[in-house]
């Protein structure tokens, strides 16, 4: 069996490992600290499609986290990238807060959609919309497909099964750019000079942050840091030398969490 690289590099997800919408989880800046004490390159890859990367980095400052813009690698940055590439105008289904991230795109007269997650669009009307510029042979771009995610009151459906119905009813198939595809990933470690081998990817979403990662040839941790999360029945497939596990127990301290992913941090770290 080949020997494991030397570890340099560590990218975390932020919903749902580090905050959850304006609450830090418990414990997660000291954890920071302690990660970026341990000589490697840190990112931060994100899945979020609610706010702009500049407002997302505003809340993560209010929540104290010593973090910098140029650490963030959001799925809304790698959408933006492929739509200039294609020279398309999007018809955008995403929050209004995410909008900044678009600035300068010309979006009159569409001839794509992008989807993220947008409550607020997602009704029958702007639906059929996007459902008829696809039968025209607009592209789909899914900034992502995550299943659901983290708010305070618990899970709520993500973009996922808005994209999915799209696709089934049109018969296409969406360019997905955010977790868990591999580029996504390879994008995030662009400029470290690291490779997937010598990375770990921390995050709570057992697909799209562990499994996608491990594709990559990462190692992952999965986290589940916050109550209502089926962990247990979609952690299965992920069991395996490349998957590192912790749990917070109810009513877990800050202390005990700090040293629970400190112990998992040491042992991806030696």
């Amino acid at each position: 069996m080949a020997a494991r690289r030397a570890l340099k590099a560590v990218l975390v997800d932020l919903s749902g490992t580090l905050h959850i919408e304006d609450a830090a989880v418990p414990g997660a800046q000291e954890a920071l600290k302690r990660l970026r004490s341990a000589s490697v390159v840190v990112r931060f890859v994100t899945n979020t499609t609610k706010e702009s990367k500049r407002d997302l980095l505003e809340r993560l400052k209010k929540l104290e986290f010593d973090i910098s813009e140029d650490e963030i690698f959001t799925s809304l940055t790698a959408a933006r990238s492929l739509v200039e590439q294609k020279q398309v105008r999007p018809m955008l289904l995403v929050d209004d807060r995410a909008l900044p991230d678009f600035n300068g795109i010309q979006t009159s007269d569409p001839n794509a959609v992008v989807v993220g997650l947008a409550p607020e669009r997602f009704h029958y009307q702007i639906l059929n919309q996007a459902f008829r510029l696809l039968l025209d042979g607009a592209p789909l771009i899914a900034i992502h497909k995550a299943r659901y995610y983290k708010r305070k009151d618990g899970l709520a459906l993500g973009p996922g099964p808005f994209v999915t119905a799209l696709e089934y009813a049109t018969d296409i198939k969406a360019t997905v750019v955010g977790k868990p595809e591999k580029t996504f990933f390879l994008e995030a470690l662009r400029g470290t000079g690291c490779e997937p081998e010598e990375t770990v990817m921390i995050g709570d979403d057992c697909r799209d942050d562990v499994g996608g990662a491990q594709n990559v040839g990462m190692l992952g941790i999965l986290v589940k840091t916050a109550p209502g999360a089926p962990f247990a029945r979609l952690t299965g497939s992920l069991r395996g030398s490349r998957t590192c596990f912790f749990q917070s127990p109810p009513g877990a301290g800050k202390a005990s969490i700090e040293q629970e992913m400190k112990k998992k941090l040491i042992h991806l770290l030696t």
